[in-house]
């Protein structure tokens, strides 16, 4: 017998505010290496000198480099515990249906990485939502005790490593015969073909990053979403962002004041240059780029319950109910400005020439998200994800009456 549809609630908009922020922020940082590759990134980049480059160069790095994983990872397990929540209430709550929607996911992330592009996260995702479901019934204190530890442990890369060396894994020889130039023929004018095959060598290639970097950023988050979903505070989220307003602020000062101290002075000290406390200096500036993420959606979630600019902040609800189907978009999209498919883009951009392009593609999908909800329940792919879920064709359109 198959699962019948939770009950509809009335929806958050808030969460589908912080959605929507979270996918913008996502993209902004996508298309800088939809623009130019882990593989020569850094080469690539030497050439944008001009002012207006710099400048945006610094903004990424200050204001959205691992600022809105933390977010949409948050996010995802905030869903994943609101949803447990309902069906714990209708007395439905079972392990086969969270493993059929991982999956799902899984397969999603799969198409992803195989048709459009090499930067899938939903993989990751499918596997740590997955894990994540088993503390659904644990205890809140453990559930962020082990957030935290995730978040703080140091040492993934040698653990990582170490495992891979158990293994006779070596990621980095999937793209040991490619260089820059010979990735820029094939992304600009190679077929779909040879496309595919270098998406492939290319996720297995960033699997140390995917799985060192941030799967422990993602299943952290996860956690505390998991957490605040059993502590239901987006029923009372205005009570809830007042608060912690004082150690959100505080907390916010201390980071941006070690991210600054970091991009412009501990990484010049010769101390830097021991393995050990360079290590632990990045570690403390990942943690602080965690916490400035969070820090956004105290400082969206105070502006909105306060009314300030929540008329500015509305439009991003409609990105947000969207979600799964604008983070593909955007890949399509990326697809079509840089590869051979479209108009050969990749590595034409300059830093502030992408951003822009990210801004305005976010614009683009703001509409047609809008013009999308009007007629519809929900996203195309959230509808297929819903109804592969449930084993049942679950209606979309917008039932307006008969008049």
């Amino acid at each position: 017998m198959s699962e019948k549809p939770t009950a509809h609630k009335k929806r958050i908009e808030l969460l589908d505010v912080y959605r929507g922020f979270a996918i913008l922020g996502i993209f902004v940082v996508n298309i800088v290496i939809m623009n130019s590759t882990f593989l020569n990134q850094d080469e690539f980049a030497k050439q944008w000198t001009s002012n207006i480059d710099t400048i945006t160069a610094r903004v990424l790095q200050l204001f959205f480099y691992t600022k809105f994983f933390p977010i949409f990872s948050l996010l995802f397990g905030l869903g994943i515990s609101m949803q447990a929540i309902k069906m714990l209430e209708n007395k439905a709550l079972k392990s086969s249906f969270f493993a059929r929607r991982m999956f799902i996911l899984f397969l999603f992330g799969v198409g992803h990485i195989v048709l459009l592009w090499s930067g899938d996260v939903l993989n990751l995702y499918a596997i740590l939502g997955l894990l994540t479901t088993i503390f659904i019934k644990r205890s809140g204190r453990l559930i962020l005790v082990l957030s935290a530890i995730f978040l703080l442990f140091p040492f993934y890369d040698q653990v990582l490593e170490a495992l891979f060396d158990l293994v006779n894994f070596r990621p980095h020889t999937y793209l040991s015969e490619y260089t820059g130039a010979s990735v820029n023929e094939i992304i600009r004018n190679g077929t779909y073909a040879q496309g595919i095959e270098l998406r492939l060598r290319e996720y297995l290639s960033n699997i140390s990053m995917l799985f060192g970097f941030l799967a422990p950023i993602a299943l952290s988050m996860f956690l505390l979403g998991l957490y605040l979903g059993k502590k239901e505070v987006f029923e009372s989220a205005a009570a809830f962002i007042e608060r912690i307003k004082k150690p959100a602020i505080v907390l916010a000062i201390l980071t941006n004041l070690y991210r600054i101290l970091f991009l412009f002075v501990l990484t010049k000290l010769e101390v830097y240059k021991i393995e050990l406390v360079r290590m632990l200096f990045i570690k403390l500036m990942v943690i602080a780029d965690v916490v400035m993420g969070l820090f956004y959606l105290w400082l969206i979630g105070w502006l909105w319950e306060t009314n300030k600019f929540r008329k500015i902040l509305t439009p991003l609800k409609y990105v947000g109910r969207m979600a799964l189907t604008n983070y593909l978009l955007q890949s399509f999209i990326g697809l079509i400005i840089f590869t051979s498919v479209g108009f050969k883009g990749y590595e034409t951009l300059s830093p502030s020439q992408a951003f822009l392009t990210a801004i305005g593609v976010f614009i683009f999908q703001l509409i047609l998200s809008r013009l999308w909800l009007r007629y519809f329940k929900y996203g195309p792919f959230e509808w297929l994800w819903r109804c592969l879920t449930y084993k049942q064709w679950l209606p979309i359109r917008i039932d307006t009456g008969s008049g």
